[in-house]
């Protein structure tokens, strides 16, 4: 292991634009709440493995040549994260590892669940690189760093290379078409099936089969300009502490996350669940009511409650007995187009258990899921009509000695054959306003929208 210190003139961004076109480089961007939950950013390229899955078919791609296999990609993940399984000591969180994303599909590899909704955007359930070379940006004391483990070269020559591309290459101008015509954003729902949707979800609460659901929306517009352009804009409109940007050549991430899934750091496991959200107020005055309301909403604070306990009982799955504890409840975070309420959940890891286990047993996040989960990712399946894909899944990093840190993929576009495709939603709830829950999903969108537009 080594790690090396930099002088660079740079922003984070500024050094991602320099990797960007490199194989499979990838910017998880803390754009936001630098001294707490966005201390770090991180940039690596140029991986030695490729893990990928669709349904059960897995392939693994190493030194150029590429093997297939059937089965669970859990299991096959953890078989593959065990070999380049390292120990070392460094305060820098993450400085070598897997990134990249679960989509919430891999639900089906952990439940018996119906699938019916369609699949029409076509990318891997999994999509997870291998990285030696990870450049890290410590925002709080504007520090960066190289880091190299020296899997595919010695440490010095691999902190070389990226030192001298860092000193030598001119920075890229961003390009991007002039829009040709008016972006039209499209749902995959019309707003009067959505309200039936969400009437459906009371229904079934009403029934005793759930007490909550995570109800979404799929839009839709055709793009004319580099995704890179799109998250530039994205992240100046809303700088997320959970953001991230992932060029897998064919398709790319755009993601500006609030949330995060789980973060683990040797034995200790958090999760952070986000429910309860207000627009922000385009006057003080409205914003502050807006502010008010949500803290004092005893419907947000319930359906909180509901996620908390969730997440409490799947941390329990894997965590020492009496471990389990919530250290924020109502915690309000302040974004540029909304606020949110946030809790906080930790736990003990049982020494048996490794960041898989710890995965499967929380995965996908009830704050996106509902309560009792199964059942609520059951009736999800059967109203929405196409896929989540990457939606509601996470996107992050697997560190090589076991730290781990995911986010939930919400504020999040797929860019594919010139197409942008992102969701919206909410936790739906026996005294939810129909017409209330659908203007939701706008608010949540809205800086999607205006990073599409502009």
């Amino acid at each position: 292991m080594l790690i090396k210190k930099i002088n660079t003139s740079y922003n984070s961004f500024e050094l991602y634009t320099l990797f960007k076109d490199k194989p499979y480089s990838f910017f998880l961007d803390s754009g936001m709440d630098h001294k707490r939950l966005g201390k770090y950013s991180f940039i690596g390229f140029d991986p030695f493995v490729i893990f990928k899955s669709k349904n059960k078919k897995i392939t693994i791609t190493k030194d150029h040549e590429t093997k297939t296999y059937i089965g669970n990609p859990f299991e096959k993940l953890r078989e593959l994260l065990s070999f380049y399984k390292m120990d070392y000591e460094t305060d820098l969180p993450f400085i070598g590892g897997a990134v990249g994303y679960f989509s919430y599909d891999l639900c089906h590899h952990i439940e018996k669940l119906p699938r019916t909704a369609i699949d029409d955007v076509h990318i891997p359930d999994c999509f997870l690189c291998f990285y030696d070379g990870i450049i890290i940006i410590n925002h709080e004391k504007s520090e960066v760093s190289i880091a190299a483990l020296g899997i595919k070269a010695t440490e010095k020559e691999i902190i070389s290379d990226i030192e001298k591309i860092i000193k030598n290459k001119p920075l890229p101008k961003i390009g991007y078409l002039p829009k040709k015509e008016k972006v039209s954003i499209q749902s995959n729902f019309k707003k009067e099936d959505y309200l039936k949707a969400i009437n459906k979800v009371k229904d079934y609460i009403l029934s005793g089969d759930i007490y909550q659901a995570n109800m979404t929306q799929r839009f839709s517009c055709h793009i004319h300009e580099e995704p890179i352009m799109l998250y530039n804009r994205l992240r100046a409109i809303n700088p997320a502490p959970f953001a991230s940007f992932l060029n897998y050549g064919d398709f790319h991430i755009v993601s500006s996350s609030p949330e995060r899934f789980i973060k683990i750091n040797g034995n200790k496991i958090e999760t952070r669940p986000i429910k309860g959200t207000r627009p922000r107020g385009k006057k003080l005055e409205e914003d502050i009511k807006n502010k008010e309301e949500l803290l004092s909403s005893e419907k947000d604070q319930a359906e909180l409650l509901m996620i908390v306990d969730l997440e409490r009982n799947d941390l329990g799955k894997i965590s020492k007995t009496g471990t389990v504890k919530v250290t924020e409840l109502f915690h309000l975070e302040t974004y540029p187009t909304v606020y949110h309420l946030v809790s906080t959940v930790i736990g003990e890891i049982k020494d048996e258990y490794d960041v898989i286990d710890c995965i499967e047993a929380t995965f996908p996040g009830g704050s996106i899921t509902g309560a009792p989960k199964i059942r609520a990712m059951e009736i999800i399946d059967e109203l929405e009509p196409t896929q989540r894909n990457i939606y509601t899944g996470s996107i992050g990093y697997i560190g090589f000695n076991g730290n781990t840190d995911l986010n939930i993929v919400i504020r999040t576009i797929v860019c594919k054959n010139d197409k942008a495709y992102f969701q919206a939603g909410g936790g739906i709830v026996w005294d939810s306003d129909a017409d209330l829950e659908y203007e939701e999903t706008l608010h949540k969108a809205k800086a999607l929208i205006k990073a599409l537009k502009d």
